[in-house]
C-alpha cells in the first residue's frame, strides 16, 4: 500500500476527514485529518527548517486509516506507506511516534499523567512504558529528539475547533520532501 506520488498523499490525507482513531469515536476528540494538521502546524512553528519532521507530523496517523483497528501497528503501517516516496527519515519518524509515547510514559511522569484517555488505552497495546534497556536504545537513536518533538506535538494536537492551515497548503512541502528523497 505505498503511496506512489504527492497526489496520492493528498488523497489519502483528505480521506482522513471524518475518520477516527477509534472505530467507536471513543478516542481523540478530533478526526485524523484535523489531528494530523494540528500536529504538523505545531511542528512547523517549532521547527520551521525541518520539513521532514513537519511532513512526518502531517502523516503520522494515516496508519489508522490504512489498517483500521490496529493501534499497536498504525505507526508501522503508515511508515511502510510513505517510505518509497518520502524517504527513510519521514517513515522512521512516523513509526517512532509510537515508540516515543512508550519512552515518555516511562521517563516523564508529568507527561504520562496528561495522556488522553485514548492514548492511555492504546499504550498497553503498544507495549506499555519502556524498560531500562529500551530507554537506552531509544535515547541512542539519531532521530530521538525529532521523535520526541513529534510525540509532544501529537499529544498537543487534539484541540476541537482549532483553526489550522488547510491540507492543500502542505502540497509544496510534501513535494519538496519527496523531491529530496
Amino acid at each position: 500500500m505505498p503511496v506512489a506520488n504527492v497526489d496520492a498523499v493528498m488523497t489519502l490525507l483528505t480521506g482522513c476527514h471524518d475518520v477516527w482513531d477509534m472505530p467507536d469515536r471513543g478516542g481523540d476528540p478530533v478526526d485524523i485529518l484535523d489531528h494530523d494538521l494540528q500536529c504538523a502546524q505545531l511542528l512547523r512553528l517549532a521547527y520551521p527548517a525541518d520539513e521532514e519532521l513537519q511532513v512526518a507530523g502531517l502523516l503520522h496517523d494515516i496508519g489508522h486509516m490504512l489498517v483500521p483497528g490496529d493501534d499497536a501497528g498504525h505507526g508501522r503501517h503508515g511508515a511502510q506507506a510513505v517510505r518509497p516516496l518520502l524517504g527513510d527519515r519521514v517513515a522512521r519518524l512516523v513509526e517512532l511516534h509510537v515508540v516515543a509515547k512508550r519512552y515518555l510514559a516511562a521517563t516523564d511522569a508529568a507527561h504520562a499523567a496528561v495522556l488522553s484517555s485514548s492514548s492511555q488505552r492504546t499504550l498497553v497495546a503498544q507495549g506499555g512504558p519502556m524498560d531500562e534497556a529500551e530507554i537506552a536504545e531509544f535515547e541512542a537513536d539519531p532521530d530521538f529528539d525529532a521523535a520526541i518533538a513529534l510525540r509532544r506535538a501529537d499529544d498537543a494536537g487534539k484541540v476541537v475547533g482549532l483553526e489550522v492551515a488547510p491540507v492543500e497548503s502542505w502540497r509544496a512541502v510534501i513535494e519538496r520532501v519527496a523531491a529530496a528523497n
